[in-house]
């Protein structure tokens, strides 16, 4: 049975927002192929449908958290693609201030809790973030987005586990597209039945079309509310497929162009345009002005992106955590005792003393290893 449409305002957003995402994402690997983009790069392109989808099956209040292919995830909660761009160049005006490129992503004011680079470390952060949410009394919903990769993590097990035992509002989705990096789901998992993954640690799971937003929203709606009123996690497998390398440095020697070529024919934006042209909510003109919107809004986002600084030099060390008020950058060295010539901090008196201890002891063990 076919899943109904929403009313037709709300299915064109989803597809201006997927095709925002799609174009978006095309001119980022252009932009890392020029230079403009440093480190990696982890491109979601094929996988639409599934970022907005689920992302339209949550409340403004819920929490996302994502992996490092969470370009998409900020779009689709809402930060400018403009901030997202920028953030890519490692700019100032980026929405982690330049400083977490790629696959730290963060809009905390619109409760995207992150994209991040660990696979599977946002599980357990996920776990924390619906524990607070119960422990304040709210009942909101955190959906927890990693790859069928991270599915064979410890902390999936350690997660799952822990958010049975404490009924702990989550909702963990998979995205199975398929491939761990280059090792194809048949030869990095025994079970490749991934909704079956949570089975056996109190969580149980259901299954969506993630090249099909329609089924994918009835899906993870369904999750959701039933995790919202229930009070316990669920783990919802989105089947979908990336069209491109799991990086921009990925040769893609582990499939065949047949094999992306047959998934291409399954494009989610193409196939959901032809179904809202199918059902009059909207022309072939409109479909049109949607993608023109879409590029003039990535050309926008790549030129504030290049208008944008570059973070001081000076800022080196805001934001980062360091024990007392000794100089910065001693902490890997002995603070107390410097190298003869070499210079250091100043010699600690009275109540700063004792807190030059700290990074003392610390160092001291760093340099003993295993002997200590």
């Amino acid at each position: 049975m076919a899943t109904p449409l929403p009313d037709p305002d709300t299915a064109r957003e989803w597809l201006q927002t997927m095709t925002l995402i799609r174009r978006f994402e095309e001119r980022a690997g252009e932009m890392y192929a020029r230079a403009k983009v440093g480190g990696f790069l982890h491109l979601s392109i094929g996988e639409e449908a599934t970022i907005v989808g689920s992302a339209r099956a949550l409340r403004e209040r819920d929490y996302l958290i994502s992996t490092y292919r969470s370009h998409g995830h900020a779009l689709v909660r809402g930060t400018p693609p403009g901030n997202v761009m920028a953030e890519l160049f490692g700019k100032r005006d980026g929405c982690s201030h330049g400083r977490g490129g790629s696959m730290h992503m963060f809009d905390s004011q619109r409760r995207f809790m992150g994209g991040y680079g660990i696979v599977g470390g946002n599980l357990p952060i996920a776990a924390g973030i619906a524990l607070a949410s119960d422990y304040r009394g709210e009942d909101e919903v955190t959906l927890c987005v990693f790859g069928d990769g991270a599915s064979n993590q410890g902390t999936f097990g350690e997660t799952l586990n822990l958010a049975a035992l404490w009924r702990l509002p989550v909702v963990f989705m998979v995205t199975n597209n398929q491939f761990g990096m280059g090792t194809a789901l048949g030869r990095h998992s025994a079970v490749t039945d991934l909704r079956r993954k949570g089975e056996s640690l109190g969580v149980p799971g259901m299954r969506c079309d993630g090249m099909d937003v329609l089924d994918t929203h009835a899906v993870v709606a369904e999750a959701v509310e039933r995790v919202r009123s229930e009070r316990r996690p669920l783990l919802v497998e989105a089947v979908t497929y990336r069209f491109r390398g799991h990086s921009m440095a990925d040769p893609e020697e582990y499939r065949t162009k047949d094999e992306v070529a047959q998934w291409r024919e399954r494009d989610p934006i193409p196939a959901f345009g032809d179904l809202l042209e199918r059902e009059g909510a909207i022309d072939a003109q409109e479909r049109a002005r949607i993608d023109a919107h879409a590029l003039s809004r990535v050309d926008e986002a790549v030129a504030f992106a290049e208008a944008s600084p570059f973070p001081a030099p000076d800022s080196l060390y805001d934001d980062v955590y360091v024990l007392g008020d000794q100089v910065r950058g001693w902490y890997s060295v002995r603070t107390l005792q410097p190298p003869d010539g070499a210079g250091g901090p100043p010699a600690a008196t009275g109540a700063d003393a004792v807190t030059d201890e700290i990074p003392q002891q610390i160092t001291s063990a760093l340099l003993a290893g295993e002997d200590a």
